[in-house]
């Protein structure tokens, strides 16, 4: 069975996204900080037909969270589908006069290296396949800096310009590097969580651009 791994799963999108998998036959692994709440989402899903199980770690600890990965992909099956989409905290949030170097670094541990992380845990065995995708769900900070927004403006660009070169270095493998940005808080846009959630298995299952916007960056904000 392949596996669908969400990094920052939670009750919202994730949820919306196992979901969707799980109608294709995914199994899907759940990774988040809170091992209580992945377990209470993995018993939701299971009850919903679907299978899932979550695995704790911190994004910004890259050794949990490539151990989180290696786990999954033993227990559920081989992930063929990364989606990394971990919230930022409130504190990445702050204005740019009040960005100091810890907070920044903080912020690229996150996003950036985080990533950096994962996709080392997940590439060996899609590449071996032929065959996978890693989807990047961000904000309009990844693509337009925002003084009030610093920590996500300098660690969001970071990670898509990882992804990026992820898209152009292994397109010719199979292999979908692809990005979807949401400008704004999807309860405030006009997409429910479930169009949303159709809207990342198709990018990802067909090769194509990098970059998805779901609204223009003008229509929304982050």
């Amino acid at each position: 069975m392949s596996t669908l791994a969400i990094v920052g799963a939670g009750p919202g999108l994730g949820a919306a996204v196992a979901r969707r998998f799980g109608r294709e036959g995914y199994a899907v692994a759940l990774i988040a900080r809170d091992q209580g709440r992945l377990d209470a989402l993995a018993t939701e899903l299971e009850g919903e037909g679907l299978t899932a199980r979550g695995y704790a770690a911190d994004v910004r600890d890259g050794t949990a969270l490539e151990d989180a990965l290696a786990r999954a992909a033993a227990e559920l099956g081989p992930i063929a589908t990364l989606q990394y989409s971990p919230l930022p905290a409130r504190a990445y949030l702050h204005p740019v006069l009040e960005l100091d170097p810890a907070l920044a670094l903080d912020a690229l541990r996150f996003s950036a290296l985080g990533l950096i992380h994962a996709a080392r845990a997940v590439l060996p065995a899609m590449r071996e396949a032929g065959d996978g995708s890693i989807v990047l769900v961000n904000g309009g900070t990844s693509v337009q800096a925002r003084a009030g927004f610093s920590g996500t403006s300098v660690a969001f660009p970071a990670e898509s310009a990882y992804g990026e070169m992820l898209h152009e270095a292994l397109a010719p493998e199979g292999i979908r590097v692809v990005q979807l940005v949401i400008p704004g808080a999807i309860p405030k846009l006009r997409y429910t969580l479930d169009e949303v959630a159709e809207r990342l298995w198709r990018i990802q299952a067909t090769p194509g651009g990098f970059r998805t916007m779901l609204i223009p960056l003008d229509e929304g904000r982050e």
